[in-house]
């Protein structure tokens, strides 16, 4: 028998293992397609196959209250129909509801355009460790998305991500746009400690940890002819405000991108005194390339920025919005991608 709505399912799918909001979902579409379909205990089996069953949710599952409120709907969507209730469904519930107490951490699951797939352990608190950095922010999936659509940007190229946090436009990049180097960066231990777990999940191993005293040019320049299917990977320990130009000499970055870093007017000059180092930090003279994602919260705060980038003597200009979606399916219309031209 050929498999019910295989689109609608795999939209369930996509969203539910990345833990996307619940409301996002197409419940509309599920509710016309049990409507009309000859057999809907099968359409939302196939649905519970893809999503609860699934194997990356049963080895990474998002938070019980996440899949035990999915579950409670789905069952809802079931019993709105005149099919025959099905065991597997209650069975589901039973066992998220057998699950001690919630954790503060979760899984969520991104699977690319490639048919690869980005798991990461995050915080179920938007605040945790003192820090807003243990979770995937909407810019970043933005950002990830916007690589993904233009990886020959990135194929072969040294790539330094500010404000990595745990990790998910980096490894996105790195399993799929083949740079040559890329390197994670961020100030605080704890989402340091996480990033590293979440990149030894997805098979990606870090150099082994090197303070900057340590590091000299000639790292910059390893892995010249290297395979950029493995790209090489760093971790680095990275204050804006503290860092040196000889330092970020080492790193030798072909391209910097960064992530929701534009929130507090304090952090937003250190990030342009950050930029403004690294203009100068190539010894061709040839400054990186910039990108920045930034979910507009706060339309003062982000018009600080670009009055300080002016102030700055940075040029910028608007990345257009690319029209298609992948793995980004509740787009925010207020996360916007600057390129600057340091």
């Amino acid at each position: 028998m050929a498999e019910p709505c295989p689109g609608l399912a795999l939209r369930f799918q996509r969203r539910f293992l990345a833990a996307r909001p619940l409301r996002s979902l197409p419940w509309p579409e599920l509710e016309q397609s049990l409507r009309t379909a000859p057999d809907s205990a099968l359409l939302l089996a196939d649905i519970l196959h893809k999503t609860i069953l699934h194997p990356l949710c049963v080895k990474y599952p998002p938070s019980a209250k996440y899949r035990r409120c999915f579950l409670t709907e789905l069952i809802k969507k079931l019993e709105s129909t005149a099919a025959e209730p099905l065991d597997e469904f209650y069975e589901a519930l039973a066992d998220v509801l057998k699950e001690e107490e919630e954790s503060t951490h979760c899984y969520k699951n991104y699977l690319l355009p490639s048919g690869d797939c980005v798991s990461l352990c995050e915080s179920t608190a938007l605040i945790s460790g003192g820090t807003t950095g243990l979770l995937t922010w909407e810019a970043a999936l933005h950002l990830a998305q916007w690589a993904l659509q233009n990886p020959g940007l990135f194929r072969g190229r040294t790539v330094l991500e500010l404000g990595s946090g745990i990790g998910f436009t980096g490894i996105a990049i790195c399993k799929s746009c083949q740079p040559r180097t890329f390197i994670f960066s961020d100030c605080h231990p704890r989402v340091l400690q996480q990033l590293g777990e979440n990149l030894q999940l997805n098979g990606l191993t870090p150099q082994p940890d090197m303070t900057w005293s340590t590091q000299t040019e000639s790292q910059g320049q390893e892995g010249e002819g290297q395979n950029c299917q493995n790209p090489k990977v760093i971790v680095a320990e990275l204050d804006w405000s503290s860092v040196t130009e000889k330092q970020l000499l080492v790193l030798r970055a072909d391209i910097v991108i960064a992530a929701d870093v534009v929130y507090d007017p304090e952090i937003i000059l250190a990030l342009i005194g950050m930029l403004q180092k690294l203009s100068t930090s190539r010894t061709d003279r040839k400054a990186p390339e910039v990108f920045i994602a930034s979910t507009i919260r706060n339309p003062d705060t982000y018009q600080l920025f670009q009055a300080e980038l002016d102030k700055a003597g940075i040029r910028w200009q608007v990345i257009p919005a690319h029209s298609s979606c992948n793995f980004l399916y509740d787009v925010q219309p207020d996360v916007t991608i600057l390129q600057l031209f340091i």
